[in-house]
């Protein structure tokens, strides 16, 4: 038996509705804050992300699934959204449009991740994306986006806020930073001995206990900004509080992509187990200059859904509650001959040109099975149609639902609205 690859998701019938709420609260959401959804190629040049997300990061160095065309390119599954968009705003000369440009967007991405509860090789996400103004109101405004889609769906999620600092200060803290590492060298694991060499702002960002105990005693980055950071973090948390967002300082947060700046936050839930950090992102102001562009200063952040659908499904356990189910049908019609067939097909379709759910046989059940089906697909009302009811021009109308009944004509049943009516 043939199989799906490790680490990839079958989203079934049974879930998907799941999804879809999910799907229409982001939209709901970002339609009221003016964003407008991109969409961009499953596979780009490997080398956007090269360049764009950083050498040095666990996804360029260990987790994209990588090609070479018959060109001899090599290209890879995108394994985050931030870089293609950027490289879709340079390529299509986006950054003309008004500022601030506002995009969003909602697909699956790759990674060479060991999967686990959470955490998996392909994966879908919700996205965030703002150009074109340097403000710490528009950081207080995507942070509130995520805040909004969270509280919506019913999430608990707790806020945590940290700045890196910019190209001025940060060299300072890099500093700091290997000095501070450079004293218990030889209580890093081995990759963050190399990091030390490389990017000692990831040692940060170690999920080994050794170096995270470490970590605990390092310099503190809100302690190395210079003042145009440290104002603008300040100005983030009054904006934050302005909005009723309650939120924490967490100086350990960095992320894990080379191209962030300044501010840097997660949402951290408590509802999905080992894999907390729902949702992440933060500013990223040198990236589209990185990528051929204009000097365009962005923010943005990362939710991921398939942790919604985990965190949702919890709360509903616990709750006692029922989770999104597909539409059932308004009406069945369990017809009896071939003359029954087709008025069947015609008034099903007549209501589905309304936009009315409705059902009918196509399979040749017997009536008793026909009955069993329509209970069983959850339908409202049914009807049984055969020759006499046809000479008739009346039939029985069932109410499945309280078990009630009441003599209609048939050709009535075709006019049927969404409310029973």
């Amino acid at each position: 038996m043939i199989q799906k690859p490790k680490g990839t998701l079958d989203i079934l019938p049974s879930e998907t509705p799941l999804w879809h709420k999910i799907e229409d609260v982001v939209r709901e959401v970002t339609d009221c804050y003016g964003f407008s959804e991109i969409k961009f190629p499953t596979f780009e040049q490997s080398g956007l992300f090269k360049r764009g997300v950083g050498g040095t990061t666990d996804i360029v160095q260990k987790e994209m699934f990588t090609l070479d065309d018959r060109d001899g390119n090599e290209l890879c599954l995108r394994p985050e959204g931030t870089a293609c968009v950027v490289r879709s705003i340079v390529e299509n000369g986006l950054f003309n449009e008004p500022m601030p440009l506002r995009l969003y967007y909602l697909t699956n991405f790759f990674r060479y991740e060991k999967p686990q509860a959470g955490r998996s090789r392909e994966f879908y996400q919700f996205g965030v994306e703002m150009f074109g103004t340097e403000k710490a109101s528009a950081d207080a405004t995507v942070i509130s986006i995520a805040d909004t889609v969270l509280k919506r769906l019913g999430v608990n999620a707790r806020l945590n806020l940290n700045s890196i600092g910019c190209k001025n200060c940060r060299p300072h803290y890099h500093a700091a930073l290997v000095e501070y590492f450079s004293a218990h060298r030889d209580e890093l694991c081995d990759t963050c001995k190399e990091r030390l060499k490389t990017n000692p702002l990831r040692i940060l960002d170690c999920k080994s206990p050794i170096c995270g105990a470490l970590c605990a005693n390092a310099p503190k980055t809100v302690d190395h900004l210079c003042d145009d950071c440290r104002d603008h973090f300040a100005s983030l948390g009054e904006n934050l509080e302005a909005m009723h967002i309650e939120y924490s300082v967490n100086p350990r947060i960095v992320r894990g992509l080379d191209y962030y700046t300044r501010t840097v936050f997660e949402f951290i839930s408590d509802d999905i187990g080992a894999q907390s950090t729902v949702c992440g992102g933060g500013r990223y102001d040198g990236l589209v200059k990185e990528l051929d562009g204009p000097d365009l200063c962005g923010i943005g952040f990362g939710l991921g859904i398939t942790r919604l659908v985990l965190a949702l499904k919890k709360n509903a356990e616990k709750r006692g509650e029922a989770l999104p189910e597909s539409k059932k049908p308004l009406l069945y019609i369990a017809p009896m001959g071939d003359r029954a067939a087709l008025f069947a097909q015609k008034t099903v379709f007549a209501l589905r040109e309304k936009g009315v759910f409705a059902d009918c046989d196509i399979t040749g059940r017997s009536l008793k099975a026909q009955m069993k089906y329509a209970d069983k697909i959850g339908a409202q009302y049914c009807a049984v149609i055969g020759d006499n009811e046809l000479d008739s021009g009346e039939c029985e109308l069932k109410n499945l639902r309280n078990g009630e009944k009441e003599t209609v004509k048939i050709d009535t049943l075709g006019l049927l609205a969404p409310n029973g009516e």
